[in-house]
């Protein structure tokens, strides 16, 4: 892809940018409105079968999840036109989902300045190594790494790992605006919980927020690992690394059934989204059907992406992933 190529892209991409206040109260109205119902609901059900109260976790999850995704806006700027409103929204989203706003905007920058780069991993993306590295490692760092690499680690502890610890704490060297971000997103969370222990009893509250978190924590990093970690990927050195390869041919188009496109806000078009943040999540797909060039993209659906659960290392000399039994018994 030459120069000229990927500006006339980014130029075709552009006037997708800007955010409509309109559509954005929208989605806010049709995102938390129903997730409060269906929490309400949830509750209710206890008294009749947890079975249901379990059904309606799962849907309230998927709530949850599009939730993220207007928060994940914020962080972009595009959700709303107006800075400060982004930020507020941001850090009241980032208590529903448990993500301190500033933090993640910070870690969530670099990851989309640095996304398939392989000498600047490390900061907002999943721990990737090289086929040639991992076998370097001492014992003790590939069993690390291959309980990392575990779909029950990742899926399962991970998000009471990410959202319930690592979210909770400043990371070394964070701003000061970072830190306060924080204190308030964890005042705030104590406070809100609190609040509802208190109202509806502490095991009450348990049985309904425990699936949601579970469902829509496990939901959310299986999109962010499965949109960065597909069979015809793509990561280059520095010297070799390209901003706009990166964004077309190292993020999926995961091409989801309607619903699901709907409850995950249209993530699916991850390609789009690396290409240009500032656009919103609402007009993702609308970018992609009128922008020729992007109808090549990687693609991946529910069932080819299941093969992503094998991907393991990355194989620099063939560029693609491979699972660990690519490796030779004699190498480990």
């Amino acid at each position: 892809m030459t120069n000229q190529l990927q500006k006339n892209l980014r130029k075709q991409v552009s006037p997708y940018e800007k955010s409509n206040t309109k559509d954005s109260i929208k989605q806010l109205i049709n995102t938390i409105g129903p997730f409060l119902i269906l929490w309400i609901l949830a509750y209710q059900s206890l008294s009749i079968s947890y079975f249901l109260t379990l059904g309606l976790a799962v849907i309230a999850a998927g709530f949850l999840v599009r939730i993220f995704i207007i928060f994940h806006d914020c962080c972009h700027y595009s959700f709303f036109k107006n800075r400060t409103a982004n930020k507020i929204l941001g850090t009241i989203t980032g208590v529903l989902t448990l993500f301190p706003y500033s933090q993640w905007q910070h870690d969530h920058s670099i990851h989309h300045a640095t996304s398939s780069n392989l000498d600047k991993r490390g900061t907002g993306d999943i721990w990737v190594l090289t086929v040639d590295e991992y076998l370097s490692e001492p014992l003790w760092r590939k069993i690390a790494y291959r309980l990392y690499r575990n779909p029950f680690v990742m899926f399962g502890l991970g998000p009471i790992y990410t959202f319930l610890i690592m979210n909770r704490f400043n990371k070394k060297g964070a701003r000061k605006k970072e830190r306060i971000n924080t204190y308030i997103t964890n005042l705030s969370i104590v406070a809100l919980v609190g609040i509802f222990c208190w109202a509806l009893g502490a095991w009450s509250f348990l049985l309904v927020q425990g699936p949601i978190f579970l469902i829509s924590g496990s939901l959310g990093i299986w999109l962010f690992y499965v949109q960065h970690t597909f069979e015809d990927s793509y990561f280059e050195e520095n010297e070799d690394w390209d901003y706009v390869k990166a964004a077309v041919e190292g993020s999926s188009f995961y091409k989801l059934p309607k619903l699901l496109q709907w409850l995950t806000g249209n993530i699916g078009y991850h390609h789009v989204h690396h290409l240009s943040p500032r656009v919103p999540n609402y007009k993702l797909e609308e970018a992609h059907n009128n922008t020729q060039p992007l109808q090549n993209v990687p693609t991946i659906t529910l069932s080819t992406s299941l093969k992503s659960l094998k991907f393991r290392l990355w194989d620099a000399k063939n560029k693609q992933f491979v699972g660990f039994n690519h490796l030779s018994k004699n190498n480990e």
